[in-house]
């Protein structure tokens, strides 16, 4: 699973511990999570244990949603275009992914991980794709293809998956139920999308600052920011990572960012990643109207 921010940061407030007023001392964990350096800061009298649960939890999702580790549920997907009995997250996951397709009129299509491959591929020889390779990669694309069940994937055989726009805003909600399962409350979750429980613990809203300038306040809510040349797969920066699947080419957006808000992470992940692939700001506005209590925080 590749990253805009290759790294994991959880902040939780200080709470008072069994019955006394007495504040915890913050605890910080450091290690590796979704690939990256990750930051875990928490106050409560059981910060330690608490926070190896965390990273148990990031690891265990990780192997169901990474494209880079071979044995993980996705890429034992992509390799056979089965798999029985699925982790109910992934089915989850894909469920929320095939809503946000259909909303945004093909917009967010997870089948286009063999168009990704081409323009890859042909970034690692310093070159653009030939039109051969992205004309073929198209017709193993098609979210009509992908059938869901609770004890069965399927899909075309060729076709593979990339959960790229929606895993980390995924990943962020989990961490925010294991959280608060476990008592602690004002918590800001970031896993290169943000997810705030509750505000800061100082009172009012977590302030989360935006690459492009400025920042959002942000309470009991989730935001993410999809940026179309974040990364890119030319020497030029032209060629962005977003790719639009009803044509096979980068979107010639018009946007350097666009962050949105919603209840939840993983929604907001996979909208902002739609939104970048409209034309106006009349077509991100009339998007985002399909989707329940998800706004437009910021477009540049």
């Amino acid at each position: 699973m590749t990253s805009r921010r290759r790294f994991l940061t959880i902040s939780a407030a200080a709470i008072s511990c069994a019955g006394t007023s007495t504040a915890q001392p913050v605890y910080t964990w450091q290690g590796v999570a979704l690939g990256a350096r990750a930051t875990l800061r928490l106050a409560h009298p059981d910060a330690k244990a608490i926070s190896g649960r965390v990273a148990a939890e990031v690891l265990r999702l990780e192997n169901i949603f990474s494209l880079y580790r071979a044995d993980s549920a996705l890429s034992r997907l992509n390799q056979t275009a089965t798999l029985e009995n699925p982790p109910f997250e992934l089915l989850e996951c894909l469920s929320l992914a095939s809503m946000v397709h259909d909303k945004s009129a093909g917009r967010f299509d997870p089948t286009v991980q063999p168009l990704w491959d081409v323009y890859a591929q042909a970034s690692a020889l310093g070159t653009a794709p030939d039109q051969h390779d992205i004309d073929r990669a198209m017709t193993l694309t098609g979210w009509r293809d992908v059938a869901l069940s609770p004890s069965q994937i399927t899909m075309r055989h060729g076709m593979a998956l990339t959960l790229n726009g929606i895993a980390q805003g995924y990943i962020a909600d989990r961490v925010a139920d294991l959280l608060q399962g476990e008592g602690l409350t004002d918590i800001l979750i970031d896993t290169g999308e943000f997810r705030a429980v509750g505000g800061h613990p100082d009172g009012g809203a977590w302030p989360v600052k935006l690459n492009a300038g400025g920042s959002v306040p942000l309470k009991t809510r989730a935001l993410a920011t999809s940026a179309p040349l974040g990364t890119t797969f030319d020497q030029g920066g032209q060629l962005g990572h977003i790719l639009d699947p009803r044509t096979g080419r980068p979107t010639l957006s018009n946007w350097r960012e666009i962050t949105v808000t919603a209840p939840f992470s993983a929604l907001a992940d996979a909208v902002s990643t739609a939104a970048c692939i409209c034309e106006t700001r009349a077509d991100i506005d009339a998007l985002i109207s399909y989707f329940n209590a998800v706004e437009v925080a910021a477009v540049t």
